[in-house]
């Protein structure tokens, strides 16, 4: 990998959102199907996905 590819990487990893925002967002929408909560969801990021983990329902386990 040359120079200039790996400081493209960085700032693109740099400029997206992280993965727990992600989590948190699919979680809060399977559960709730709320824009707004989506987003306050990925503005607490991981403490809402150990949240929803230890708070989930019995139809929300995957079969």
């Amino acid at each position: 990998m040359l120079l200039g590819e790996t400081e493209v990487v960085h700032v693109a990893a740099q400029s997206g959102i992280g993965i727990g925002s992600a989590v948190a967002v699919v979680c809060c929408w399977e559960r709730n199907k709320s824009i707004i909560l989506a987003i306050v969801a990925a503005f607490f990021s991981w403490l809402y996905v150990i949240y929803f983990a230890c708070t989930r329902r019995p139809g929300e386990y995957k079969a």
